[in-house]
């Protein structure tokens, strides 16, 4: 048995009118094919082209191991230079990613080679950020601490996204006081039998390519696997809804600080007990029809 999934709906182009009535109003999330032909990114960015802007540059890297009460917010698990990074990318599977990489930060250059496009939505302009992947390399289910709206920019390789809207967090197994699910959950391939609550979640799933565009409404939930190396850039603008806005803040200035703060104070205590309340809180939901 397989997750509820339904694919997401593709467009070739979308007008601003067009994207703002069928889908940011309502909330539903798009694959746009074909909007950025006119960026110079779009012929010229690549693994090859990246290791040669940015290959001496030292990069933040992440894996899929659990979460360490020991660890800081979203610190990572090693470093290397850009250059011998992707060298691994492409000579063999790694778990190793590249998250939330600031591209203004890191490499400004980078900025002559795309547009912010007028979707009808204020964008972040300080906030561009890249992620980059190997073979099966995978993020954990979660969402955005700002629950932003999204614009997912791919580039070289294919990805698949599985996104879930809020509304079904409960039958998704989520860990109190954080952003993500239970780590140990395989959302590419799940054990129903062993997370029954699943059956219940009714989600989106898609696969992208170079050039490709997601929008990822409000605090979605989303899990991105790696099917070949590449990389994408995100462009995120403020959530709208008062709900998500006041989540948001909420998540910013209290969650994350009272997350570190028990850590500190509980250790492995605190981690084993979250996880095992995902459990309980999700159980009760795993009969519902």
């Amino acid at each position: 048995m397989e997750l509820n999934l339904e694919q997401i709906p593709r467009e070739k182009t979308l007008s601003k009118k067009e994207f703002l009535q069928k889908y940011f109003k309502p909330q539903k999330p798009v694959v746009i094919e074909n909007f950025i032909e006119d960026w110079p990114a779009y012929t010229k960015w690549s693994l090859d082209y990246m290791s040669e802007i940015a290959g001496e540059k030292e990069v933040p890297l992440y894996d899929d191991r659990p979460v360490k009460h020991d660890e800081g917010f979203n610190e990572p698990h090693a470093k290397m230079k850009m250059k011998d990074y992707i060298a691994l990318l492409k000579s063999k599977p790694t778990k190793y990613r590249i998250f939330l990489w600031n591209v203004i930060k890191e490499i400004p250059q980078l900025q002559k080679d795309y547009k912010y496009p007028d979707f009808g939505l204020r964008l972040m302009k300080g906030l561009p950020m890249l992620f980059f992947g190997g073979s099966d390399s995978h993020t954990f289910m979660h969402y955005d601490i700002d629950l932003a709206n999204i614009f997912h920019f791919h580039f070289e390789g294919k990805k698949q996204c599985i996104l879930f809207p809020q509304s079904e967090t409960k039958f998704l197994y989520k860990i109190p006081h954080s952003l993500i699910t239970r780590e140990d959950i395989d959302f590419a391939n799940p054990d129903l039998d062993k997370w029954p609550a699943l059956k219940n979640a009714k989600g989106h799933i898609a696969q992208l390519e170079h050039g490709n565009v997601l929008y990822i409404p409000e605090g979605y939930w989303h899990h991105m696997k790696y099917i070949s190396p590449g990389f994408s850039m995100s462009l995120r603008a403020i959530a709208r809804k008062p709900r998500n806005f006041g989540k948001a803040v909420y998540n910013i200035f209290f969650m994350r600080h009272f997350d570190n703060m028990m850590r500190r104070w509980k250790g492995q205590k605190w981690i084993d007990w979250k996880n095992e309340e995902a459990i309980r809180r999700t159980r009760p939901l795993a009969i519902q029809k």
